[in-house]
Protein backbone atom coordinates (compact mmCIF):
# COMPACT_ATOMS: atom_id res chain seq x y z
CA UNK A 1 0.00 0.00 0.00
CA UNK A 2 1.30 3.42 -0.93
CA UNK A 3 0.95 5.87 1.95
CA UNK A 4 0.23 9.46 1.06
CA UNK A 5 -0.23 11.63 4.14
CA UNK A 6 -1.67 14.95 3.07
CA UNK A 7 -0.08 18.16 4.25
CA UNK A 8 -3.42 19.40 5.56
CA UNK A 9 -3.71 16.25 7.69
CA UNK A 10 -0.20 16.77 9.06
CA UNK A 11 -1.17 20.35 9.97
CA UNK A 12 -4.32 19.00 11.61
CA UNK A 13 -2.34 16.47 13.67
CA UNK A 14 0.20 19.05 14.85
CA UNK A 15 -2.61 21.36 15.88
CA UNK A 16 -4.18 18.48 17.83
CA UNK A 17 -0.80 17.81 19.44
CA UNK A 18 -0.43 21.46 20.46
CA UNK A 19 -3.91 21.42 21.98
CA UNK A 20 -3.11 18.22 23.91
CA UNK A 21 0.12 19.68 25.28
CA UNK A 22 -1.78 22.78 26.40
CA UNK A 23 -3.94 20.60 28.66
CA UNK A 24 -1.60 20.21 31.64
CA UNK A 25 -2.29 16.61 32.65
CA UNK A 26 0.36 16.65 35.38
CA UNK A 27 0.72 13.50 37.45
CA UNK A 28 0.79 13.38 40.39
CA UNK A 29 -1.87 14.22 41.33
CA UNK A 30 -3.67 13.93 37.96
CA UNK A 31 -4.70 17.40 36.81
CA UNK A 32 -7.12 18.13 33.94
CA UNK A 33 -7.82 14.51 33.06
CA UNK A 34 -11.51 15.16 32.46
CA UNK A 35 -10.72 18.07 30.15
CA UNK A 36 -8.27 15.95 28.16
CA UNK A 37 -10.69 13.02 27.92
CA UNK A 38 -13.40 15.31 26.63
CA UNK A 39 -11.10 16.80 23.99
CA UNK A 40 -9.71 13.55 22.58
CA UNK A 41 -13.07 11.78 22.65
CA UNK A 42 -14.48 14.53 20.39
CA UNK A 43 -11.51 14.15 18.04
CA UNK A 44 -12.01 10.38 17.78
CA UNK A 45 -15.76 10.68 17.26
CA UNK A 46 -15.07 13.11 14.41
CA UNK A 47 -12.90 10.37 12.86
CA UNK A 48 -15.82 7.95 13.01
CA UNK A 49 -14.91 5.98 16.15
CA UNK A 50 -17.41 4.72 18.69
CA UNK A 51 -16.01 6.16 21.91
CA UNK A 52 -16.44 5.29 25.58
CA UNK A 53 -15.10 7.46 28.37
CA UNK A 54 -14.77 5.19 31.38
CA UNK A 55 -14.14 6.59 34.85
CA UNK A 56 -11.93 4.39 37.00
CA UNK A 57 -13.73 3.81 40.34
CA UNK A 58 -12.61 6.28 42.98
CA UNK A 59 -11.93 3.57 45.57
CA UNK A 60 -9.49 1.85 43.22
CA UNK A 61 -7.71 5.14 42.57
CA UNK A 62 -7.46 5.88 46.30
CA UNK A 63 -6.09 2.40 47.03
CA UNK A 64 -3.25 2.89 44.54
CA UNK A 65 -2.43 6.57 45.10
CA UNK A 66 -3.60 8.35 48.25
CA UNK A 67 -2.72 11.81 46.93
CA UNK A 68 -4.77 11.12 43.78
CA UNK A 69 -8.06 10.20 45.47
CA UNK A 70 -9.75 13.53 44.73
CA UNK A 71 -8.71 13.56 41.07
CA UNK A 72 -10.81 11.34 38.78
CA UNK A 73 -9.20 9.02 36.24
CA UNK A 74 -10.59 8.31 32.76
CA UNK A 75 -9.84 5.69 30.14
CA UNK A 76 -10.87 6.83 26.65
CA UNK A 77 -11.56 3.81 24.43
CA UNK A 78 -12.40 4.25 20.74
CA UNK A 79 -13.39 1.47 18.34
CA UNK A 80 -13.77 1.38 14.56
CA UNK A 81 -14.90 -1.75 12.72
CA UNK A 82 -15.82 -5.12 14.22
CA UNK A 83 -14.46 -8.57 14.77
CA UNK A 84 -10.90 -9.80 14.66
CA UNK A 85 -8.07 -9.16 14.40
CA UNK A 86 -8.22 -6.23 16.82
CA UNK A 87 -5.29 -3.84 16.33
CA UNK A 88 -5.07 -1.86 19.54
CA UNK A 89 -3.12 1.39 19.92
CA UNK A 90 -2.29 2.56 23.44
CA UNK A 91 -1.16 6.01 24.55
CA UNK A 92 -0.85 7.49 28.02
CA UNK A 93 -1.82 11.12 28.42
CA UNK A 94 -0.42 11.90 31.88
CA UNK A 95 2.83 13.86 32.08
CA UNK A 96 5.45 14.45 34.76
CA UNK A 97 5.73 17.89 36.42
CA UNK A 98 7.58 20.37 34.19
CA UNK A 99 10.40 21.40 36.53
CA UNK A 100 12.34 24.65 36.24
CA UNK A 101 14.43 26.23 33.47
CA UNK A 102 12.17 26.09 30.42
CA UNK A 103 12.76 28.60 27.63
CA UNK A 104 9.03 28.48 26.83
CA UNK A 105 5.90 27.95 28.88
CA UNK A 106 5.85 24.11 29.07
CA UNK A 107 2.08 24.07 28.59
CA UNK A 108 1.90 26.46 25.66
CA UNK A 109 3.19 24.27 22.83
CA UNK A 110 5.68 26.06 20.59
CA UNK A 111 6.64 25.01 17.05
CA UNK A 112 10.21 25.89 16.14
CA UNK A 113 12.72 24.41 13.68
CA UNK A 114 10.55 21.40 12.90
CA UNK A 115 9.91 20.56 16.55
CA UNK A 116 6.97 20.85 18.91
CA UNK A 117 8.16 21.94 22.36
CA UNK A 118 6.18 21.34 25.55
CA UNK A 119 5.80 18.98 28.48
CA UNK A 120 4.49 15.66 27.19
CA UNK A 121 5.34 16.39 23.56
CA UNK A 122 7.48 13.24 23.22
CA UNK A 123 6.27 11.37 26.32
CA UNK A 124 3.84 10.73 24.88
CA UNK A 125 1.31 13.06 23.32
CA UNK A 126 3.42 13.07 20.15
CA UNK A 127 2.75 9.35 19.93
CA UNK A 128 -0.99 9.95 20.36
CA UNK A 129 -0.80 12.48 17.50
CA UNK A 130 0.86 9.82 15.31
CA UNK A 131 -1.94 7.37 16.13
CA UNK A 132 -4.64 9.88 15.25
CA UNK A 133 -2.88 10.96 12.04
CA UNK A 134 -2.46 7.32 11.00
CA UNK A 135 -6.08 6.30 11.56
CA UNK A 136 -7.29 9.47 9.82
CA UNK A 137 -5.13 8.63 6.81
CA UNK A 138 -6.03 4.93 6.80
CA UNK A 139 -9.78 5.46 7.14
CA UNK A 140 -9.82 8.12 4.42
CA UNK A 141 -8.27 5.72 1.89
CA UNK A 142 -9.67 2.32 2.92
CA UNK A 143 -13.40 1.69 2.83
CA UNK A 144 -13.56 -1.94 3.83
CA UNK A 145 -11.23 -3.98 5.99
CA UNK A 146 -11.40 -7.04 8.19
CA UNK A 147 -11.32 -6.75 11.96
CA UNK A 148 -11.21 -3.55 13.97
CA UNK A 149 -9.04 -0.73 15.22
CA UNK A 150 -8.98 0.31 18.87
CA UNK A 151 -7.42 3.41 20.38
CA UNK A 152 -7.01 3.39 24.17
CA UNK A 153 -5.86 6.63 25.78
CA UNK A 154 -5.04 6.02 29.41
CA UNK A 155 -3.92 7.86 32.57
CA UNK A 156 -1.30 7.12 35.17
CA UNK A 157 1.49 5.36 33.26
CA UNK A 158 3.86 7.73 35.04
CA UNK A 159 2.86 6.24 38.42
CA UNK A 160 2.76 2.59 37.38
CA UNK A 161 -0.33 2.30 35.18
CA UNK A 162 -2.53 0.24 37.50
CA UNK A 163 -5.30 2.85 37.31
CA UNK A 164 -4.90 3.20 33.54
CA UNK A 165 -3.74 0.34 31.32
CA UNK A 166 -3.89 -2.05 34.28
CA UNK A 167 -7.57 -1.24 34.81
CA UNK A 168 -8.26 -1.56 31.08
CA UNK A 169 -6.66 -5.01 30.84
CA UNK A 170 -7.35 -6.57 34.23
CA UNK A 171 -10.76 -5.17 35.18
CA UNK A 172 -12.29 -4.33 31.80
CA UNK A 173 -10.84 -7.48 30.30
CA UNK A 174 -9.53 -6.02 27.04
CA UNK A 175 -7.60 -8.68 25.13
CA UNK A 176 -6.88 -7.42 21.61
CA UNK A 177 -5.00 -9.39 18.96
CA UNK A 178 -2.08 -6.96 18.66
CA UNK A 179 -0.99 -3.96 20.73
CA UNK A 180 1.12 -0.98 19.69
CA UNK A 181 2.08 1.46 22.48
CA UNK A 182 3.11 4.80 20.99
CA UNK A 183 5.99 5.45 23.40
CA UNK A 184 8.87 7.49 22.01
CA UNK A 185 11.16 4.71 20.81
CA UNK A 186 12.18 6.74 17.76
CA UNK A 187 11.19 5.77 14.22
CA UNK A 188 14.23 3.49 13.72
CA UNK A 189 13.69 1.35 16.84
CA UNK A 190 11.10 -1.17 17.93
CA UNK A 191 10.88 -1.72 21.67
CA UNK A 192 10.04 -5.42 21.95
CA UNK A 193 10.05 -5.37 25.73
CA UNK A 194 11.22 -3.60 28.85
CA UNK A 195 13.15 -4.41 31.98
CA UNK A 196 11.36 -5.22 35.20
CA UNK A 197 12.13 -3.78 38.60
CA UNK A 198 12.16 -4.41 42.31
CA UNK A 199 12.04 -1.37 44.58
CA UNK A 200 12.42 -1.36 48.30
CA UNK A 201 14.14 -0.07 51.42
CA UNK A 202 16.76 -1.59 53.69
CA UNK A 203 15.90 -0.37 57.20
CA UNK A 204 18.36 -0.07 60.09
CA UNK A 205 17.08 0.27 63.66
CA UNK A 206 19.59 1.37 66.27
CA UNK A 207 19.01 3.32 69.47
CA UNK A 208 18.19 7.01 69.62
CA UNK A 209 20.02 9.23 72.11
CA UNK A 210 20.96 12.84 72.73
CA UNK A 211 23.69 14.14 70.42
CA UNK A 212 25.83 15.15 73.41
CA UNK A 213 25.98 11.53 74.65
CA UNK A 214 26.47 9.42 71.54
CA UNK A 215 27.88 6.54 73.60
CA UNK A 216 24.38 6.02 74.99
CA UNK A 217 22.91 5.37 71.54
CA UNK A 218 23.47 3.17 68.53
CA UNK A 219 23.83 5.39 65.45
CA UNK A 220 21.63 3.96 62.70
CA UNK A 221 23.18 6.28 60.11
CA UNK A 222 26.70 4.99 60.70
CA UNK A 223 25.50 1.41 60.38
CA UNK A 224 23.44 2.30 57.31
CA UNK A 225 26.62 3.47 55.56
CA UNK A 226 28.37 0.19 56.36
CA UNK A 227 25.33 -1.89 55.36
CA UNK A 228 24.95 -0.07 52.05
CA UNK A 229 28.58 -0.72 51.06
CA UNK A 230 28.29 -4.39 51.98
CA UNK A 231 24.89 -4.66 50.25
CA UNK A 232 26.30 -3.33 46.98
CA UNK A 233 29.31 -5.62 47.14
CA UNK A 234 27.35 -8.80 47.82
CA UNK A 235 24.87 -7.95 45.08
CA UNK A 236 27.71 -7.48 42.60
CA UNK A 237 29.05 -10.93 43.51
CA UNK A 238 25.68 -12.46 42.59
CA UNK A 239 25.10 -10.70 39.25
CA UNK A 240 28.70 -10.25 38.04
CA UNK A 241 28.41 -12.86 35.30
CA UNK A 242 24.82 -12.21 34.26
CA UNK A 243 24.20 -10.64 30.89
CA UNK A 244 21.05 -10.53 28.79
CA UNK A 245 21.08 -11.74 25.20
CA UNK A 246 18.88 -8.86 23.98
CA UNK A 247 19.76 -5.47 22.53
CA UNK A 248 19.18 -2.55 24.92
CA UNK A 249 20.49 0.27 22.78
CA UNK A 250 23.49 0.53 25.13
CA UNK A 251 25.81 -2.39 25.95
CA UNK A 252 25.71 -1.52 29.65
CA UNK A 253 21.95 -2.02 29.61
CA UNK A 254 22.29 -5.78 29.13
CA UNK A 255 23.31 -6.23 32.78
CA UNK A 256 21.07 -6.29 35.85
CA UNK A 257 21.57 -2.98 37.65
CA UNK A 258 21.29 -1.74 41.22
CA UNK A 259 20.90 1.88 42.27
CA UNK A 260 21.13 2.68 45.98
CA UNK A 261 20.07 5.76 47.90
CA UNK A 262 17.57 7.39 45.59
CA UNK A 263 15.65 7.96 48.80
CA UNK A 264 17.06 8.03 52.32
CA UNK A 265 14.79 8.20 55.36
CA UNK A 266 15.77 8.94 58.94
CA UNK A 267 16.48 11.52 61.60
CA UNK A 268 16.66 15.17 60.54
CA UNK A 269 17.69 16.75 63.86
CA UNK A 270 21.38 17.61 64.17
CA UNK A 271 21.64 16.99 67.91
CA UNK A 272 20.04 13.53 67.87
CA UNK A 273 21.81 10.19 67.60
CA UNK A 274 19.54 8.68 64.95
CA UNK A 275 17.81 5.49 65.95
CA UNK A 276 16.43 4.77 62.49
CA UNK A 277 17.67 5.12 58.94
CA UNK A 278 16.71 3.47 55.68
CA UNK A 279 18.07 3.59 52.14
CA UNK A 280 16.25 2.69 48.96
CA UNK A 281 17.30 0.25 46.28
CA UNK A 282 16.19 0.21 42.65
CA UNK A 283 17.01 -3.18 41.12
CA UNK A 284 16.33 -3.45 37.37
CA UNK A 285 15.50 -6.94 36.13
CA UNK A 286 16.46 -8.40 32.73
CA UNK A 287 13.95 -10.70 30.95
CA UNK A 288 16.03 -13.77 31.84
CA UNK A 289 15.30 -13.09 35.53
CA UNK A 290 12.07 -13.01 37.54
CA UNK A 291 11.05 -10.58 40.29
CA UNK A 292 10.56 -13.53 42.67
CA UNK A 293 14.11 -14.81 42.18
CA UNK A 294 15.57 -11.32 42.56
CA UNK A 295 13.57 -10.68 45.73
CA UNK A 296 14.84 -13.94 47.23
CA UNK A 297 18.42 -12.89 46.41
CA UNK A 298 17.92 -9.49 48.06
CA UNK A 299 16.41 -11.10 51.16
CA UNK A 300 19.36 -13.49 51.37
CA UNK A 301 21.80 -10.55 51.18
CA UNK A 302 19.99 -8.71 54.00
CA UNK A 303 19.90 -11.84 56.17
CA UNK A 304 23.64 -12.38 55.67
CA UNK A 305 24.45 -8.76 56.56
CA UNK A 306 22.21 -8.93 59.64
CA UNK A 307 24.49 -11.60 61.08
CA UNK A 308 27.46 -9.25 60.66
CA UNK A 309 25.86 -6.32 62.53
CA UNK A 310 24.00 -7.67 65.52
CA UNK A 311 24.11 -4.31 67.33
CA UNK A 312 21.24 -3.15 65.09
CA UNK A 313 18.13 -4.67 63.57
CA UNK A 314 18.13 -4.73 59.77
CA UNK A 315 14.87 -5.10 57.89
CA UNK A 316 13.68 -5.22 54.28
CA UNK A 317 10.57 -3.52 52.90
CA UNK A 318 9.49 -4.09 49.28
CA UNK A 319 7.45 -1.22 47.80
CA UNK A 320 7.11 -2.08 44.10
CA UNK A 321 7.57 -4.96 41.65
CA UNK A 322 7.38 -4.95 37.88
CA UNK A 323 7.68 -8.05 35.72
CA UNK A 324 9.85 -7.70 32.61
CA UNK A 325 7.94 -7.61 29.33
CA UNK A 326 9.01 -9.33 26.14
CA UNK A 327 7.50 -10.05 22.74
CA UNK A 328 9.39 -12.48 20.53
CA UNK A 329 11.46 -10.82 17.84
CA UNK A 330 10.03 -13.42 15.45
CA UNK A 331 6.38 -12.66 16.22
CA UNK A 332 3.88 -11.59 13.58
CA UNK A 333 3.59 -8.06 14.94
CA UNK A 334 7.35 -7.48 15.13
CA UNK A 335 7.87 -8.87 11.62
CA UNK A 336 5.15 -6.65 10.16
CA UNK A 337 6.58 -3.56 11.84
CA UNK A 338 10.07 -4.41 10.66
CA UNK A 339 8.78 -4.59 7.08
CA UNK A 340 6.70 -1.42 7.45
CA UNK A 341 9.55 0.60 8.98
CA UNK A 342 11.97 -0.49 6.28
CA UNK A 343 9.48 0.46 3.55
CA UNK A 344 8.62 3.82 5.14
CA UNK A 345 12.10 4.91 6.20
CA UNK A 346 14.56 2.79 4.23
CA UNK A 347 16.10 1.61 7.53
CA UNK A 348 16.15 -1.82 9.10
CA UNK A 349 15.00 -1.15 12.67
CA UNK A 350 16.75 -2.29 15.82
CA UNK A 351 14.74 -4.56 18.09
CA UNK A 352 15.46 -3.19 21.56
CA UNK A 353 14.42 -3.96 25.12
CA UNK A 354 13.62 -0.63 26.79
CA UNK A 355 15.73 0.16 29.84
CA UNK A 356 12.82 1.82 31.66
CA UNK A 357 9.40 0.51 32.61
CA UNK A 358 6.38 0.79 30.32
CA UNK A 359 2.76 -0.36 30.27
CA UNK A 360 3.70 -3.25 27.96
CA UNK A 361 3.76 -5.83 30.74
CA UNK A 362 0.00 -5.55 31.32
CA UNK A 363 -0.53 -6.95 27.81
CA UNK A 364 2.38 -9.40 27.61
CA UNK A 365 1.29 -10.96 30.90
CA UNK A 366 -1.88 -11.93 28.97
CA UNK A 367 0.26 -13.37 26.12
CA UNK A 368 -0.70 -10.55 23.73
CA UNK A 369 1.83 -9.60 21.07
CA UNK A 370 2.87 -6.08 22.09
CA UNK A 371 5.47 -3.57 20.97
CA UNK A 372 6.25 0.04 21.78
CA UNK A 373 6.89 2.22 18.75
CA UNK A 374 6.47 5.97 18.57
CA UNK A 375 8.09 9.28 17.61
CA UNK A 376 11.27 10.47 19.30
CA UNK A 377 13.85 11.42 20.28
CA UNK A 378 13.32 9.20 23.33
CA UNK A 379 16.05 10.90 25.38
CA UNK A 380 13.85 14.01 25.65
CA UNK A 381 11.33 12.33 27.93
CA UNK A 382 11.02 14.09 31.31
CA UNK A 383 13.61 16.74 30.38
CA UNK A 384 13.42 20.51 30.50
CA UNK A 385 12.57 21.91 27.04
CA UNK A 386 11.10 18.56 25.99
CA UNK A 387 10.26 18.35 22.28
CA UNK A 388 9.19 15.91 19.58
CA UNK A 389 10.34 16.10 15.96
CA UNK A 390 7.45 16.72 13.58
CA UNK A 391 9.19 14.56 10.98
CA UNK A 392 9.16 11.71 13.51
CA UNK A 393 5.42 12.12 14.14
CA UNK A 394 4.78 11.80 10.39
CA UNK A 395 7.22 8.91 9.82
CA UNK A 396 5.67 6.91 12.63
CA UNK A 397 2.15 7.60 11.35
CA UNK A 398 3.22 6.34 7.91
CA UNK A 399 4.56 3.14 9.50
CA UNK A 400 1.29 2.69 11.41
CA UNK A 401 -0.71 2.96 8.17
CA UNK A 402 1.48 0.38 6.44
CA UNK A 403 1.19 -1.97 9.42
CA UNK A 404 -2.61 -1.55 9.52
CA UNK A 405 -2.81 -2.41 5.84
CA UNK A 406 -0.78 -5.61 6.40
CA UNK A 407 -2.82 -6.62 9.45
CA UNK A 408 -6.33 -5.69 8.28
CA UNK A 409 -6.43 -5.88 4.46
Amino acid sequence: MYVNIREEDVSWAINVLKNMVSIATVNPPGLNYEKFAGYVSRIMRDLGFDVEVIEVPRDIVASKCSECKDYPRYVVLGRYGSGEPVVHFNGHYDVVPPGEGWKYNPFEARVENGRVYGRGSVDMKGGIASILLAVKTFLSSVRNFKGSIEVALVPDEEIGGETGTGYLVHTMGRKPSYVVIAEGSGSANIWIGHKGLLWGFVEIIGKQAHGSTPWKGVNAFEYMAKVAVMFAGKHEEIVRNRKSKYDYGDPEGARPTLNLGGEVKGSTKINVVPGFYAFSFDRRIIPEESPETVENEIRSIVETISKEFQEVKIGLRIVNKLTPALTSGDSTLVRIFEESIEKATGLRPRKIVCLGGLDMHYYTEKSIETIAYGPGPSENAHTVNEYVDIDEVVKVARVYVLALSKLLL
